[in-house]
């Protein structure tokens, strides 16, 4: 994808595909979309769609890189920028080359094939790290988020994908109000991470001087899980207090379910605690390096190289660049988000419908982590929805083959037989 106005452009509207047995599929991701905040939607521009159609990602310590080249966003006017991925490289969260090789419904149910693959599912899905919107999904319907990663067809389809107008032109707007966008091109993994670190770097900057930031990228380890982010917008408010809002749009002039807002609330927490986590010096090199497979004394593109040069660092390997991260992170003043607001736009005139403030709730939102991490690390099966949720599963594309909707089904047909025996 394009950077600058084409990298807003991005997944909107119904995608009326077919998959490889004749079903539709759609819905599931004209939700998917319609639940992302703009910032989460960069944020997979990095984490989701990047592919690489000649070969394997290079593997850490071989030097023998691909060559070719993508492109990376930065910004101009106050320094401040954000990172969107585009062009060959390969994403860490794009599927084995084994996931697409043949069609997964013609080997027997997927929970035989999981439990004849030992693998965990991070690693059996290719993930060096999850995204935010991967637990807010999971927040859903977690069975949804595995048979999306079990059918290559989504993924196609997703690459595949129209351009988007609504939505991302109102979060362009506003991000317009702070910073310019310019392209730099990038030549590896290392770059794109460094332009995601010097935007980080440039942000700390004028967070401390009071100033608002937008399309802030947060990243740390919570549960033995490498996961990354982009908060929508850090500012402060009339009190002196930090504030995460996250804009969220809107197809109808109402507000969202209570379900799909516990997923919002869920993502603007774990925000909180990556920020936090990484403003009191909580990151570790070593972490960050293995969980991404990075290259330390990886040198730099040439671009990369200005860009830094620009911002008055003198870095020659992301090694430097991430001991430089770490020691400005540790020596910072910025204070803990003392609020947390959800803003709900109506796409079709950008008017606001309205703003929800959310309660930080530590031990729920610690207990969410661990119980949806716990999934990706193979301590426990996928979950679908429950019996009082099961309205969900009318406008999932999943529906069909769903075995988990199936053994509920049939659970509850069960025990209307045994009350009936009564």
């Amino acid at each position: 994808m394009g950077t600058g106005s084409g990298s807003r452009k991005l997944l909107e509207g119904r995608l009326m595909g077919m998959d490889g047995h004749g079903r539709k599929l759609g819905g599931t991701v004209e939700r998917f979309l319609m639940e992302l905040s703009d910032a989460e939607l960069l944020a997979l521009d990095l984490d989701q769609f990047c592919t690489n159609r000649e070969g394997p990602e290079p593997c850490e310590g071989n030097d023998d890189h691909t060559s070719s080249r993508s492109t990376e966003a930065c910004c101009t006017s106050q320094g401040t920028a954000d990172a969107t991925c585009s062009g060959n490289e390969q994403s860490s969260n794009q599927p084995s080359g084994s996931e697409h090789e043949s069609d997964p419904l013609s080997e027997g149910s997927s929970t035989k094939r999981r439990k004849r693959d030992g693998r965990i599912p991070l690693e059996r899905f290719g993930r060096k790290h999850l995204s935010v919107t991967d637990l807010s999904r999971q927040a859903w319907c977690e069975q949804q988020v595995v048979y999306g990663m079990e059918l290559p067809h989504i993924q196609q389809l997703r690459e595949e994908v129209p351009v988007v107008k609504a939505g991302s032109s109102i979060h362009l707007a506003r991000e317009l109000e702070v910073h310019g966008i310019v392209p730099i091109n990038v030549e590896s993994r290392e770059d794109s991470w460094a332009v995601k670190i010097l935007n980080l770097l440039s942000m700390i900057q004028f967070l401390q001087a009071g100033e608002r930031v937008r399309e802030l990228p947060v990243f740390g380890e919570m549960e033995g899980i490498f996961l990354v982010g982009v908060i929508d917008e850090l500012r402060y408010n009339s009190n002196g207090e930090l504030e995460l809002c996250e804009l969220k749009t809107r197809g109808q002039r109402t507000y969202p379910s209570a379900a799909q807002r516990k997923s919002h609330h869920l993502q603007v927490s774990v925000y909180k605690l990556l920020f936090e986590a990484m403003m009191k010096g909580q990151l570790n090199k070593d972490t960050i390096t293995h969980h991404l497979h990075l290259r330390t004394e990886h040198p730099f593109g040439s671009e990369v190289m200005v860009y830094a040069q620009n911002m008055g660092f003198t870095i020659n390997t992301f090694g430097d660049l991430l001991d430089l991260m770490l020691l400005n992170l540790t020596y910072s003043e910025i204070p803990n988000v003392d609020t947390m607001k959800i803003e709900y736009c109506y796409q079709a005139d950008a008017s606001v419908i309205g703003t929800e403030v959310v309660c930080f709730e530590e031990e729920w939102i610690k207990s969410e982590l661990k119980h949806y991490c716990s999934f990706w690390k193979g301590q426990r099966e996928a979950k679908g929805v429950d019996i009082e949720e099961a309205w969900k599963c009318r406008s999932c594309d999943f529906g069909d083959i769903c075995e988990w909707r199936k053994s509920k089904a049939e659970e509850a047909a069960q025990n209307n037989r045994a009350n009936q025996s009564k």
